[in-house]
């Protein structure tokens, strides 16, 4: 018995140390992750409803607010429960809100955690100020109009630019150690994960949300004494805001062109052919940013990720035999369908017969530019990549900036390639599948777009940018993104001339023509890459372009992919209904202007 009893004050004595140093001294920072269990255990007892994240908001080019914008919204706090008797107020409540009381008393009465009053797709309905003036005149416990910013609203546009922030410990762990041993994150802290929200996530993490609290029992029923607080950090020059170069209209165009279409996987780009911003880019599928069990099949940005292109790539082909003198547009070749060896084909099985490199192109001959492709060799053929903007990011960086180390404004974006590491190129039937655009030829959407752009400015190159600027809050300039180079030599202005006509061609009387009789004259490039998915035989569907023709403005690159192994291009449909609705909108706001000049 008395050694039980000395084990046992050993025990209790252990037990008491163990306690005494949590509750005095570990309070703070308990256990290796230094744990404040003071904050914690408030946290158990208060509800917190978040007004604003704190972050800093991205914006489109003309200030259009992407990220959501402030408005008046109702708060509801558990307390309302105890104004449940007030029967007039609740009436005038339920009228100024447009329903009727039974309907405003249930809606209250199911309260249990604070919140917005919501519509039936869960989003906040918003009040006019006389609404809001009204509600706070009725004075009723537990309902009070506030201003609220969602970040990430119902009808949103530009997601996979945008992308979502959330916890994730690990990545605070690899990327932002200094912030967790300085105190400004925690593991639990919401970062980028994401699209911009990611890569700029060091300038627009902010301040300190704003937010309102109040603390409650074990039940849930709002402790006497403790008023409802308001949470928040002043600071008229954080959060930092970002100013996209995104066109909230073309986005938005571009994106019901995408919806509208039987196009469930793929993606486009738009850019501005003179400063090589991108105005708009789609990814479908899309995805919810206010969700975050999202798959990343759903949030993967594929504008920025590389497919096969298929005879998109011929563009590089025809640029490299142009520029080198190995082929001139009259010259001739002759396609009877088939190689004659390594089981090669043209796309069109009777084969073109005799046909000029000119129209080899418009027709997309694949005889024609694997015999060109043997003739200018892989070297070259990866020379002319590298010219036309491929096998290399093509967004804008630099290194060093600020205490980043290399920054990118695309999160995320790949590379590309001509061909797989220890591949043996100058193996004849690579060289051949290479020159089509198969085999291990890979290049992402924004890239393509790039490569329009490229070929419309008479070959001039700089890289592409996402984001104009970042601002003070107060809207004076933090940092202005300046052009940059892009790596390689250009290619001279008469081969992108002739490129320009050859493109031009494509849509005249070549593998384009339902482009023709669009408001604005189209020239590009079509494609078609075999892939197999779950061992079924499908299509990556390109288009490639800019218009308007004469003057261009708009490079354009769209992809659909998985698409069936026949049946119409879906990538040039794409192209063409979002550049009919382009022109038609800006015909109508340029009269619009010349109406309100007059």
């Amino acid at each position: 018995m008395f050694i039980v009893l000395v084990i046992f004050t050993f025990l209790y004595t252990g037990i008491i140390t163990r306690l005494g140093w949590i509750q005095v001294i570990g309070t703070h920072s308990f256990s290796p992750h230094n744990v404040d269990l003071v904050e914690r255990a408030v946290a158990q007892r208060r509800e917190k409803l978040v007004l604003d994240t704190g972050r800093g908001m991205i914006y489109d080019r003309k200030g259009v607010p992407l990220t959501g914008e402030e408005q008046t919204g109702l708060a509801i706090f558990p307390l309302v429960r105890y104004s449940l008797g007030e029967s007039e107020k609740i009436g005038k409540l339920g009228h100024i809100l447009g329903v009727t009381e039974a309907e405003a008393r249930l809606l209250l009465l199911n309260v249990k955690h604070a919140g917005f009053w919501k519509d039936k797709n869960g989003k906040i309905v918003p009040l006019r100020e006389d609404q809001a003036q009204q509600i706070r005149e009725l004075n009723i416990a537990g309902i009070v109009p506030l201003p609220v910013t969602t970040r990430y609203p119902k009808d949103g546009v530009a997601h996979h630019v945008i992308g979502y922030i959330g916890q994730n410990a690990k990545l605070i762990q690899d990327k932002y150690q200094e912030d967790l041993d300085a105190g400004v994150l925690r593991t639990t802290s919401k970062v980028g994960v994401a699209g911009l929200e990611r890569a700029f996530q060091p300038f627009l993490a902010g301040v300190g949300e704003k937010s309102v609290s109040y603390f409650v029992d074990g039940r849930g029923n709002p402790l006497n004494g403790l008023d409802v607080r308001l949470n928040q950090t002043e600071n008229s020059f954080y959060p930092l805001t970002l100013v996209s170069t995104i066109d909230a209209g073309i986005q938005k165009q571009l994106e019901a062109a995408f919806d509208s279409s039987p196009v469930d996987k793929g993606a486009a780009v738009v850019l501005d052919i003179k400063t090589r911003d991108v105005l708009a880019m789609v990814s479908r599928p899309d995805f919810d940013p206010s969700k975050l069990n999202t798959s990343p099949d759903t949030w993967k940005n594929r504008a920025i990720k590389q497919a096969v292109p298929g005879s998109v790539f011929k563009i590089v082909v025809a640029a490299a035999a142009l520029e080198e003198g190995i082929v001139k547009p009259e010259d001739h070749f002759t396609c009877h369908g088939q190689l004659g060896k390594y089981g090669f084909s043209c796309w069109k099985k009777e084969g073109h017969g005799d046909i000029t490199f000119e129209q080899a192109f418009e027709q997309s001959c694949n005889i024609t530019f694997a015999e060109i492709a043997k003739k200018i060799g892989p070297e070259k053929l990866q020379l002319y990549a590298t010219k036309m903007g491929l096998n290399q990011q093509i967004g804008w960086e630099k290194m060093p900036f600020y205490k980043l180390g290399k920054f990118q404004q695309l999160d995320g974006e790949d590379k590309g390639r001509v061909f797989a590491h220890n591949v043996p190129n100058r193996d004849e039937g690579i060289l051949i599948q290479t020159g089509i655009g198969q085999r291990d030829v890979q290049l992402t959407p924004l890239q393509a777009a790039n490569m329009a752009a490229i070929i419309a400015d008479d070959g001039k190159k700089q890289k592409v940018r996402i984001v104009q600027s970042i601002n003070y809050r107060n809207g004076t300039t933090f940092y202005r993104f300046e052009d940059r180079p892009l790596d390689g030599v250009d290619i001279s202005p008469a081969t992108a001339r002739t490129l320009r006509f050859f493109m031009g061609g494509v849509v005249d009387h070549g593998t384009a023509t339902m482009l023709q009789g669009l408001p604005w004259q189209a020239a590009g490039k079509s494609g078609t890459a075999q892939t197999v998915v779950q061992g079924e035989a499908k299509n990556n569907q390109w288009f490639v372009g800019f218009v308007p023709r004469e003057s261009p403005r708009y490079a354009i690159a769209v992809l659909a992919e998985e698409q069936p192994t026949s049946g119409v291009n879906q990538a040039i449909k794409l192209f063409g209904s979002f550049v009919t609705n382009l022109a038609q909108e800006e015909k109508a706001a340029a009269a619009a202007r010349h109406e309100a000049g007059r």
